[in-house]
């Protein structure tokens, strides 16, 4: 087998795993060493799925002993393999680097025969790249649960970040479906890399030689849909984590049906990418907007809204916090409001120095005053009136409607529910209902149940 086979089969087995992040870290370029890793973040890609992605993302290896029941590379099911070597994948990624057509490299492997063996030809390959190559880009590298902590030590030298994916949310679905994965295995590692990061960043503040240690920290990913737990699980799970482990990321994957088991959903399933969504935003509002996962959802509603997103649903039940003036109010106030984001929250404080804030002055600094108007008072006066009906018809995200033309070939002007519409107006269409009459019937029926509940 040539390079471009390898390349071909190792590149699709990765298209799995989730890697649409930034480095984290800034290092320039130095003399003597080949590529450099900006504070922003490396340039970015799109995968034919649709994933954004920064960097090459291959397997090493999509040889696996496991056989874990969701995971298209499993023990068990007919697929082309292919392995590189150390030296091979080594010279690809500095090939394609010197032919600009990356920045970076996003490396992970299935367990070939041992996880500690996997993790030794990984090292192998990065070692290349940093010593004999003098590589001096962005390499994110996943770690193996199971592997010895020496070599995640010695992995940590060698990437920029790391990550150990949790793959399912409960200790119960992860014994179900791969029964070669144990939680410790997971969970340890991600405490060592905790635990050294730390240590490497006090280190390098007092020592001139200190080597940095996965200067970009660590992420996870969970896949979502393919087991029964629900959001508020999963929303606790990820709190969990980034309050012990300081994760820089949590990424949720919907599953995708790959392959065919009793205890997966049907290979006709389509993928949870409305959910996905909204674990996104929710995530967002736990790292930034100092919600906690209690906050946003309840034992009798333990799943998010597909019609709302989960700050709106907030707002919609706890009516008492509201309305709020922004001439006075916290920025922890600031950011419970609709529509007023991070940025916008900072701007209002820096602008009220100087001034009362009015709708005018709130529309400059980039506040959505099409959802903040209702939650907002300016000067003591509300800054909009409107009826049940009006509010809720503002809150509802368009996306969970959304609608598009799929122009696969000249006859398909036909158009369509979008993939990551809400699964109500998948039905509807999947039943022969246009997509267009889908999408209404479901907005007016949400917009009925939220008036009520207003």
């Amino acid at each position: 087998m040539d390079l471009g086979e390898k390349l071909e089969i190792l590149a699709d087995s990765a298209k799995y795993d989730v890697a649409c992040t930034s480095s984290g870290v800034a290092r320039p370029g130095r003399h003597g060493m080949l590529g450099s890793c900006a504070a922003p973040g490396i340039c970015h890609a799109f995968t034919a799925d649709g994933r954004c992605v920064s960097l090459l993302k291959v397997l090493y290896s999509n040889v696996c002993s496991y056989d874990c029941s969701y995971c298209v590379n499993r023990r068990s099911n007919d697929r082309p393999r292919a392995t590189f070597t150390p030296r091979e994948l080594a010279d690809l990624t500095i090939g394609f680097y010197r032919r600009n057509y990356i920045e970076g490299l996003f490396l992970s492997s299935a367990v070939l025969g041992t996880p500690d063996r996997t993790m030794e030809l990984m090292i192998e390959a990065l070692r290349i790249l940093r010593e004999e190559y003098r590589f001096n880009g962005y390499i994110h590298a996943k770690t193996i649960p199971g592997a010895d902590p020496a070599l995640v030590e010695r992995i940590g030298l060698l990437a920029d970040r790391l990550s150990v994916n949790i793959e399912l949310p409960s200790e119960t679905s992860l014994t179900t479906l791969a029964p070669d994965k144990k939680k410790t295995a997971i969970l340890r590692p991600m405490g060592q890399i905790a635990v050294q990061s730390a240590q490497s960043k006090k280190e390098m503040v007092l020592y001139r030689g200190a080597k940095p240690f996965a200067p970009a920290g660590q992420s996870t990913q969970m896949i979502i849909g393919a087991t029964p737990e629900t959001d508020r699980h999963i929303m606790d799970l990820t709190e969990g984590l980034y309050r012990k482990y300081a994760l820089k990321r949590v990424f949720y994957s919907a599953y995708l049906p790959v392959v065919e088991d009793r205890r997966l959903p049907a290979l006709h399933t389509a993928p949870p990418l409305l959910r996905e969504h909204r674990l996104y935003q929710a995530d967002w509002l736990l790292r930034y907007y100092h919600f906690s996962a209690r906050e946003l959802l309840t034992e009798d509603e333990p799943n998010f809204d597909p019609y709302l997103d989960p700050k709106c649903t907030w707002a919609v039940r706890h009516p008492e916090f509201f309305p709020v003036e922004v001439n006075t109010a916290s920025k922890e106030e600031l950011l419970r409001v609709p529509g007023i984001g991070p940025k916008s929250a900072i701007r209002i404080l820096q602008a009220r120095r100087a001034q009362n804030l009015g709708m005018a002055e709130l529309k400059r600094i980039g506040v959505v005053l099409k959802r903040a108007q209702y939650f907002i008072t300016c000067r003591g006066k509300a800054a909009a009136h409107g009826s049940r009906a009006e509010i809720a018809s503002a809150l509802l995200d368009p996306k969970a409607f959304g609608v598009g033309m799929q122009q696969l070939s000249l006859d398909d002007f036909v158009p369509k529910a979008l993939p990551d519409a809400a699964p109500a107006v998948q039905k509807l269409a999947a039943r022969g209902m246009t997509a267009d009459k889908a999408a209404q019937t479901v907005r007016q029926e949400a917009l009925q149940c939220l008036t009520k509940r207003m």
